[in-house]
């Protein structure tokens, strides 16, 4: 299974724009995309 790397920016960029659109929800967005960061880096291992 291969995933395209550009998928990592791709969230971090989602990210990013939900923490500033909506700020109340900074820790659930972080938290989003370190877990998917984690998801998305072990199955390239």
């Amino acid at each position: 299974m291969q995933i395209h790397p550009d998928i990592e920016y791709i969230i971090a960029l989602v990210a990013g724009v939900l923490a500033i659109a909506i700020p109340r929800f900074l820790r659930y967005i972080v938290g989003f995309f370190l877990i998917a960061y984690g998801i998305l880096g072990l199955l390239r291992w």
